[in-house]
């Protein structure tokens, strides 16, 4: 029931309390999606790759169903271990060395909450210049605490709802932006393919980015959903499709704003002026959509957080006061940020980048360590053991193979004006360190997980397993 407060934070999830079906991971990742950030982050082929509008949407396309993939390894492990995502990182990491990643993916939650929140305040000043952004922005956290308290099950049907309501809405909104009058360069501003290969990729990288940027807490929705092979499977599909429409198609709303109303301030005030007198009424929506979804990064940095505090008090796991409790902390900060960003624009897209370099090597590291290294086995109770259990403290071949993997991404970077990689130019000014970092970071901590037999489980343990 929606009106039932969670209890568990990050505890394992126990076989009777195991339910759920594929379709619910479909519905909260669609919903969660249709959101000004998202909208905001198309729009950016155009605005700030300088793309025309078929070369963003073929970049938008190829980033999120590539990036889409990875994701949704990530969630098909929820099921098999029943665990919060970076928790699960503790059996790669090391129980202390984890915190390395957990506290690179608080900084991703705060990030995007304040973001979000950035986002609100415009959406209600655009209804009414009267009120101050900033009204908006404390309003939205508010509703963001007030569904953490509730937890998952609210969090699932809000976004049932979502679904069906800002999916009729996403899709009026196009259909108003294209009757308001396409200008008659619309099809041919801004660059192709192959006028700029290095801003067509950076567009791709975004759009990946932004699924991978998931991957930290997908198994946070599906760890509990029944364990066994077809529940792992159909976390898959769902979490994937739900995820990737769910981002390609308000996306594309915000390409088709930026290029049909190229007077306006961000795609968001496009958007308001394109569908006329309901402008108050797509403005409502999208900042009550963005509040309640925004409840997901609360929700997952807070166990982040709690993550953190455990690994140095592991005989202490809060219950649902915990939650809210350091949920509460966690807006103050990312209210601060919200009010004092300046330049959105600029800020959120060296944010993005930067956020995929230090996620890259982490996901090639996770994903090849549970399905190509451990299969699938581990003693998900040493997650827990003060000592690390089997996993230890620090496990060096991981956190080697961590900053190695973010070394090789550096030449291939180019985030911002403030740094460009050596390679960057001979690639046309493309940046491709998410590849790099996917491939050099997989492959050594392949080679060296496999070297010093990181697969054997202690013959005590086998039995559990099995």
């Amino acid at each position: 029931m929606a009106s039932a407060v969670e209890q568990r934070t990050i505890d394992i999830i126990p076989h009777d309390e195991r339910h759920g079906r594929s379709r619910d991971l479909f519905t909260i990742w669609f919903g969660s999606n249709i959101l000004p950030l998202t909208i905001i982050t198309g729009a950016l082929g155009p605005t700030v790759f300088g793309l025309s509008f078929t070369a963003s949407l073929i970049a938008i396309i190829i980033g999120n169903l590539g990036g889409g993939l990875l994701m949704a390894l990530h969630s098909a492990q929820g099921p098999k271990l029943g665990v919060p995502q970076m928790i699960q990182s503790r059996g790669q990491f090391g129980s202390v060395g984890s915190v390395i990643v957990v506290l690179i993916a608080v900084f991703m939650y705060i990030g995007f909450f304040a973001s979000n929140l950035a986002l609100c305040g415009e959406s209600l000043n655009l209804v009414n210049s009267n009120i101050d952004p900033k009204v908006g922005e404390i309003a939205a956290a508010l509703i963001a605490l007030v569904v953490l308290v509730f937890g998952y099950s609210l969090i699932h049907t809000l976004n049932k709802i979502a679904t069906v309501v800002l999916g009729i809405a996403m899709i009026l909104g196009m259909i108003l932006v294209v009757t308001h009058g396409l200008p008659a360069d619309f099809l041919t501003k801004g660059g192709g393919i192959g006028d700029s290969t290095g801003a067509f990729l950076g567009m791709v990288s975004i759009a990946a980015t932004w699924q991978l940027a998931y991957a930290p807490y997908v198994s946070d929705y599906s760890r509990y959903m029944p364990k066994n092979d077809a529940g792992a499977r159909s976390a898959f599909t769902a979490s994937y499709w739900g995820c990737t429409l769910g981002s390609i198609l308000p996306m594309i709303w915000g390409v088709l704003a930026a290029l049909a109303i190229p007077d306006a301030v961000d795609a968001i005030a496009g958007i308001n002026t394109s569908v006329g007198s309901l402008g108050a009424v797509f403005m409502i929506l999208l900042f009550l959509t963005a509040a309640q979804s925004n409840a997901i990064n609360l929700y997952g940095g807070t166990l982040c957080t709690i993550t953190v505090i455990q690994t140095f008090a592991s005989k202490w796991i809060p219950k649902s006061t915990g939650r809210w409790v350091i949920g509460a902390v966690f807006i103050v900060i990312a209210l601060y940020l919200a009010i004092s960003i300046s330049d959105f624009l600029a800020s959120y897209t060296a944010f993005v980048l930067l956020l995929m370099y230090m996620l890259i090597p982490w996901t090639a590291i996770n994903l090849v360590d549970f399905y190509l290294v451990r299969k699938g086995k581990y003693h998900v109770e040493s997650f827990f053991h003060a000592t690390g259990g089997i996993y230890g403290r620090f496990n060096w071949v991981a956190i080697a193979s961590y900053f190695i993997g973010i070394l090789a991404e550096a030449p291939f970077a180019y985030p911002s004006s403030a740094w460009k990689g050596m390679f960057v130019d001979s690639l046309g000014g493309a940046d491709i360190a998410w590849i790099v970092g996917l491939i050099v970071t997989g492959s050594v901590y392949y080679v060296l997980a496999k070297a010093t037999k990181q697969d054997v489980i202690p013959v005590e343990v086998l039995h559990e397993l099995s």
